[in-house]
């Protein structure tokens, strides 16, 4: 089989059980949003984002070093295998024991102090998933794309099915008055929020169980000297992954912290949920991004050989480009249908923030294409730096905007951070690694997708049919003007 073609294959097997999950998780937004108050899905919202950070820290890195170390040919594999393995059970073991031990004072430091065993389940969670992380990294280095699905998708299941039947069936069974079996042995109503904790618990331990014979049939060896190297060569990686989870996540929690001494605890985890609810709208793009990664990376670097790769680079990051404009046009164009996918009107208040989100993620897209030219000249430490730069602005602009804005601020300091790491990273692609990328024509399209968006909103048409079929011809008026610009070939690389 062609090289490329099983690559293709088997990134799109490796992709694709991340992406559903990803969308399967977002699917789960209405039936969230519309079995608990602001509030609650703000809890929901919070404790994600402290789950983002703990992962990256419980990983530390060796999931890259456990590629990088195993694909020597001086090392022995089963070798390195092990020596992550029995890192992380280490690491995870400790960490599992300092959170049982301190789960009142954590709960307490996060303003949940009734609910310690939130805690605890969530270290659970990331623990598992931590470990988890080395087996379907060798999953993945033997080729057997296909045991990494049925994991990835085994656990998604899990996960999707528990949310249905404690949120969806018991819960408003239960407020119904009704009494069977089921509700009466599995549901209780005192858990609430934590049954979406519960859900995703169950699924880390299958999802561990699954994996189990990858782990029991490791090579009792420990590599003190290999470690250490490890942990020098992960160090950055560590630091780099922790900026960006910084960018992604900070906000959640600093509108928390910074929030509830004006508003009290419900009132901030209100805001939070607000905003994580409208947030999930700009998702739309970033699974399309998702999708677009696992695709492009592997080509990028089968490609930097051709004489013409930097005229590749540039046409993709061009139809990136337009297709991100299409996505956020036709978002923006039927919001006011979109917004019934956040089943509780009280969230819509948030809406305003879905478009300068959508941005964000463009940009953040954007920044992703253009760190090719750090990748193959061989500065990952550049990354690391301008994801830090990132970070330094998203938590300086939360802290001084949201005692002021609010959520609105956090918004904007996403689309601030994300747009800066894309200006700096094509300032130094172009003195390391210069791609003609078409700046004139992505500018362009983009500026035309705001301003459909703008003219859309200065209409404000109320008559529902005479709205959306103008909606519509704006729509289709976007994309014949592409159409016409690009003239589009049956491959984009000739």
């Amino acid at each position: 089989m062609n090289p490329l073609k099983k690559l293709a294959g088997q990134t799109a097997i490796y992709g694709l059980p991340s992406i559903v999950g990803r969308l399967l998780n977002y699917l789960l937004v209405p039936l969230h949003t519309a079995a608990f108050v602001k509030e609650s899905f703000g809890v929901i919202t919070e404790m994600y984002a402290y789950v983002a950070f703990l992962v990256v820290i419980l990983t530390y890195g060796m999931e890259t070093a456990y590629f990088r170390f195993q694909s020597k040919k001086e090392n022995d594999s089963a070798e390195v295998y092990s020596t992550v393995l029995f890192s992380l059970l280490g690491s995870t073991s400790l960490f599992w024991l300092i959170s049982i031990t301190f789960s009142q004072s954590i709960a307490n430091w996060i303003d949940y102090p009734e609910n310690s065993e939130y805690v605890i389940w969530f270290a659970f969670i990331v623990g598992l998933d931590a470990i988890s992380s080395i087996p379907m990294a060798r999953l993945r280095t033997e080729n057997k794309a296909f045991h990494f699905a049925t994991v990835n998708f085994a656990s998604i299941l899990v996960n999707i099915s528990l949310n249905v039947f404690w949120i969806g069936y018991c819960m408003p069974a239960y407020e119904k008055g009704v009494s069977n079996f089921l509700i009466d042995t599995f549901y209780t109503p005192e858990i609430g929020v934590g049954y979406v904790f519960l859900a995703n618990l169950f699924a880390s331990i299958i999802k561990f169980a699954l994996l189990s014979p990858l782990m029991a049939k490791i090579k009792a060896v420990f590599n003190r000297q290999m470690l250490r190297e490890m942990l020098f060569y992960s160090s950055p990686i560590l630091i780099a992954s922790l900026a960006i989870i910084v960018n992604e996540s900070v906000d959640k929690i600093l509108l928390k912290r910074l929030l509830v001494d004006d508003l009290g605890v419900d009132g901030a985890n209100g805001q939070v949920g607000i905003y994580g609810a409208c947030y999930k709208l700009s998702i739309i793009i970033t699974l399309f991004i998702q999708a677009f990664r696992y695709a492009a990376e592997p080509f990028f670097f089968n490609q930097s050989q051709e004489k013409d790769a930097r005229e590749t680079y540039a046409k993709i990051m061009k139809y990136f480009t337009i297709v991100c404009a299409i996505i956020f046009t036709g978002v923006m164009l039927y919001i006011d249908v979109l917004k019934h996918f956040i089943s509780n009107p009280e969230y819509h208040v948030g809406l305003h923030v879905v478009p300068i989100l959508l941005f964000a993620n463009i940009f953040l897209g954007m920044f992703y294409n253009l760190s090719i030219w750090y990748k193959l000249s061989g500065k990952t430490r550049f990354g690391a730096y301008i994801a830090s730069f990132g970070a330094i602005i998203t938590i300086v602009l939360n802290l001084i905007f949201i005692p002021i804005y609010g959520y609105t601020a956090s918004a904007w300091a996403t689309l601030a951070c994300y747009g800066s790491m894309v200006l700096i990273s094509y300032w130094l692609g172009q003195k390391h690694y210069p791609v003609p990328y078409p700046l004139g024509k992505m500018a362009f399209y983009l500026i035309l997708a705001l301003g459909i968006y703008f003219l859309s909103d200065v209409l404000n048409l109320e008559n529902q049919w005479l709205k959306y079929s103008t909606h519509t011809i704006l729509m289709l008026l976007f994309m014949i003007l592409v159409y016409v610009l690009e003239k589009p070939k049956k491959a984009i690389i000739s």
